[in-house]
């Protein structure tokens, strides 16, 4: 006898009922964003060390092709928002699914090994590598966030979204994290087996192996583009996308984007916050590297003892929508950020200790603290746009996803870019010298690299409790009372 299939729920307009399938798929597609997302700091590393480029002139094409970047989110979000044609997939699905093909090659090219091509064509090889890296990257990513205002209006869903999208992001940012450290350092030995030590640091020398680079890369396109197939089938959009309040006829004009977004107090706190995690925690992600690679030794061991700063946030997973309902999102990020903030300032410690195995163990400790702390934000980051938008909607009238998320992107973005080319001035500055690689490096560099680390966290830390306490400003009440004059 024939197993009768189960009735599939519906909602009171025909969709099927918001449940752990939306959660689940939501979380792919940002585990498909990250494949690509999360060689960002190994782009520095790769250029700084395997294609020995000088620090400054890194730092300014670096500066250079993020700010072009940038310039193009909000441009491509108001097309988004823009186009009224009828899509098979449907407009966000579309738009994704051409992102995410164009990933897949764009996010190898920017690892083609050349390390032995004059400093011209490597500057070439750079800029348009990145350049098509980045333009696929924003035309996946941008109506990736902004679909989620249109999967739910409810607010606890909303919240439930943002934490499967935080899941698909550490998990995206884990398995490179941990896997491809151990794949492009090598530990050198000599002819007869024998570690080869650095006479001034006292470790052993590490060099990063760049065609291993290029090759993951393109694995983790393939990665990517599965995931996003797996969000694109299973996910449900229950918000008509072409059923938002913008004018219609109105051409859009970017002063007036810009200027009304700086006026939407919650979308400025949640960028100011994203931004604080780009110029400070995610900027250091080659410092780290050097620092391991120079100062401890341990360079293919270091995403590892990173990912012990992503693993807090699983403690609140369980915990998030019941926090969220008793304390509301802003004041429960908000005490997490403090946390964080004291475990930055404990971070101030490791570079001062002068023996290295105490040294690590406090950088550890501070580390997982600073990471109990950021783990409540990480969890309802996404949820704040979300309620930025519909802010937009409750103080203008217009929804604009497409162009308020694009306008967050586009400030993340210019974070993305003038944080790690601040960085690696910063690196110059303090000693570090390209044609030296891993190697060559002194002790006193090595050391300024630890106190580059450390500053760095806590300005991150920092920014982001200000952000999220004095700037945005949906606290649980008003944004119950933006929800309830919405019909939310």
């Amino acid at each position: 006898m024939a197993k009768t299939k189960k009735a599939v729920k519906l909602d009171a307009n025909g969709h099927r009922k918001f449940g752990i399938r939306d959660c689940v798929a939501y979380a792919a597609g940002d585990f498909g964003c990250n494949m690509s997302f999360s060689l960002k700091g190994t782009v520095q590393t790769f250029w700084l060390v395997y294609m020995t480029m000088e620090t400054g002139l890194l730092s300014a094409l670096l500066l250079l092709v993020q700010i072009w970047d940038a310039v193009n989110d909000p441009l491509i979000g108001s097309m988004i928002d823009a186009d009224r044609r009828q899509y098979k997939l449907g407009k966000f699905k579309t738009y994704i699914l051409v992102g995410a093909i164009g990933l897949m090659f764009a996010g190898a090219a920017v690892f083609i090994p050349a390390p032995n091509a004059s400093t011209f064509v490597k500057a070439i090889l750079f800029i348009l590598g990145y350049m098509l890296w980045d333009a696929f990257y924003t035309i996946a990513n941008v109506p990736y966030g902004s679909m989620l205002s249109l999967v739910t209006s409810d607010a606890a869903e909303r919240s439930q979204l943002s934490t499967w999208r935080s899941v698909g992001s550490m998990l995206g940012n884990m398995i490179p994290m941990m896997i491809l450290p151990m794949l492009i350092w090598h530990k050198e030995v000599d002819a007869n087996g024998n570690p080869v030590i650095n006479p001034e640091t006292g470790v052993q020398v590490e060099t990063l192996l760049g065609n291993r680079v290029f090759f993951a890369a393109l694995i983790m396109g393939v990665l990517g583009v599965i995931a996003f197939l797996f969000m694109i089938k299973t996910i449900t959009i229950r918000v008509d996308e072409n059923s938002v309040k913008t004018n219609e006829t109105q051409k859009f004009n970017i002063v007036e984007a810009f200027g009304n977004f700086f006026k939407n107090r919650p979308a400025m706190g949640a960028t100011l916050a994203a931004m604080a995690m780009f110029l400070g925690m995610n900027s250091a992600a080659t410092a780290v590297t050097i620092m391991f690679a120079t100062y401890f030794g341990q360079a293919s061991m270091s995403g590892i003892v990173s990912l012990i700063g992503f693993l807090p946030m699983f403690i609140f997973m369980p915990f998030v929508k019941k926090l969220v309902t008793k304390f509301g999102k802003k004041e429960a990020a908000a005490a997490g950020a403090f946390v964080s903030v004291i475990g930055g300032l404990l971070m101030l410690v490791f570079p001062m200790m002068e023996n290295k195995g105490t040294a690590l163990i406090v950088y550890l400790v501070a580390l997982i603290i600073f990471g109990l702390g950021m783990g409540i934000y990480t969890c309802v980051s996404w949820a704040f746009m979300a309620d930025a938008i519909d802010y937009n909607e409750w103080k203008t009238g217009k929804r604009e996803e497409g162009t308020v998320y694009s306008l967050h992107s586009f400030f993340r973005k210019l974070a993305q870019g003038v944080g790690p080319s601040v960085v690696l001035l910063l690196m110059g500055a303090l000693g570090y010298v390209s044609e030296l690689g891993t190697e060559g490096q002194s002790l006193a560099t090595a050391t300024n690299m630890c106190w580059l680390v450390a500053v760095l966290y806590l300005f991150s830390a920092v920014m982001m409790f200000v952000s999220i306490k004095f700037v945005y400003n949906l606290d649980k009440k008003t944004l119950a009372q933006m929800n309830a004059e919405l019909g939310r």
